[in-house]
């Protein structure tokens, strides 16, 4: 079952809204430059060219607790029948569903069972072998940025300051055997496109189907950006809600709108000055929200946030990517710098080695050249991915028996 496209927070301004106004670096090159489309016969990763160093895997090794579970994640998803349909993965028939399920197996019980880093190494260097992802124009470099789960406040019927809903999916939008949305049947035994956002929004179709109502619109736009959230409700409790749907439609940025209309200057747009904006002109979001054509159907999900492979995500060790592109579940190790909040309350970006699986898609990310990093639940998870925007590069580890 396909699950949400999650647009990476710092993406969220100019793809989508975020907490923080993120620019490539010059030096890095534009977006649109990690936006590298394969060939016919090619692969988002190739093995590490000879006389390549390895990446230094000590540093990832030490949060063995979590890569742990994240890696149990990921043999779930892989004992599934479902998983192998996506396998051998593109042209390397050698990268079969069995490799990389003993690939993650044997990496679980390296972590259990070494007693220290240089016992570690040693038995990746033994019995692994790296591949690296093309990245942008086969330079190997990756442009990575980050997502999260926000909380918001809401409640579970209509009253009072909770006017903005987050809707179930309708019966009249259908949906393949794969997830993929067909739209409505048109009697001919067709499909149309289903209702755009201001469509849904102008014809009432979705009355009746409110799953929970929040504090305001752009809470709910937030929520349809990432794709789930956790809802705390005026006595505390706290109520998960997950992907269900979408109506089909493309994702358009209210950011960019916002700068294309000279409301926010494009080196001024943060998540903060958005929100300011739309509670200062209420008005405005009635119009400028539902530009954007896309529309997501939530419902009740405990025990997420989940990613595309129907498995939880683990903060710091699961990455999202383009699933056409690189292989899913598989264990990746990711050179990058992320943000870490300073005593002063200020951002500093610091080289970051980690080891994670592919366990998600994002919504933004199309080609071999992008990778968004999954940063947690909550205010200063989602700060903080809105921070993430560096280059670097991504590996992919495969045990060398064949």
């Amino acid at each position: 079952m396909r699950r949400p496209l999650r647009i990476p927070a710092a993406l969220l301004l100019v793809a989508a809204g975020t907490a923080a106004c993120i620019v490539p670096p010059e030096e890095q090159g534009s977006l649109s430059d990690y936006d590298y489309q394969l060939g016919e016969l090619e692969a988002g990763i190739v093995p590490l060219p000879q006389g390549e160093p390895w990446p230094d895997f000590s540093i990832g090794w030490q949060r063995r607790g979590e890569l742990l579970e994240a890696a149990g994640y990921s043999l779930t998803y892989l004992s599934k029948p479902s998983s192998q349909e996506y396998f051998p993965y593109g042209p390397y028939d050698e990268i079969s569903h069995d490799l990389v399920v003993r690939s993650v197996q044997r990496f679980a019980e390296l972590l259990e069972t070494c007693a220290s880093a240089e016992d570690f190494l040693h038995h990746l260097d033994e019995e692994f072998e790296v591949w690296v992802a093309r990245g942008r124009s086969n330079s190997g470099d990756v442009y990575f940025t980050g997502y999260g789960t926000p909380i918001l406040d809401g409640a579970l019927e209509r009253g009072g300051e909770y006017q903005y809903p987050l809707y179930q999916k309708p019966d009249d939008l259908v949906k393949g055997d794969d997830g993929a949305i067909l739209g409505r049947a048109d009697g001919e035994g067709g499909y149309a496109p289903y209702w755009t956002a201001a469509e849904l929004k102008d014809n009432g179709r979705l009355d009746g189907l409110e799953l929970v109502w929040l504090k305001d619109p752009f809470d709910a736009y937030i929520a349809h950006v990432q794709g789930s959230a956790v809802i705390r409700m005026p006595d505390g409790e706290l109520f998960e809600v997950g992907y269900a749907a979408k109506n089909g439609h493309p994702y358009r940025s209210v950011g960019m709108i916002l700068i294309e209309e000279g409301v926010i200057p494009a080196d001024e747009l943060s998540l903060q000055r958005m929100r300011d904006y739309f509670n200062s002109s209420p008005e405005e979001a009635d119009r400028l929200l539902t530009r954007n054509p896309s529309f997501v159907f939530f419902q009740e999900s405990a025990g997420g946030p989940f990613g595309c492979l129907g498995q939880p995500v683990t903060a710091g060790h699961s990455i999202a990517t383009d699933k056409d592109v690189f292989p899913r579940a598989a264990l990746a190790y990711v050179e990058a710098r992320l943000p870490e909040f300073a005593d002063d309350g200020d951002i500093v970006q610091r080289p970051t080695r980690f080891f994670a699986f592919d366990q998600d898609r994002g919504g933004a990310i199309r080609s071999a050249g992008r990778c968004d990093i999954y940063m947690g639940l909550g205010d200063d998870a989602m700060a903080r991915a809105g921070y993430v925007s560096s280059r670097g590069r991504m590996y992919y580890l495969f045990l060398k028996d064949w």
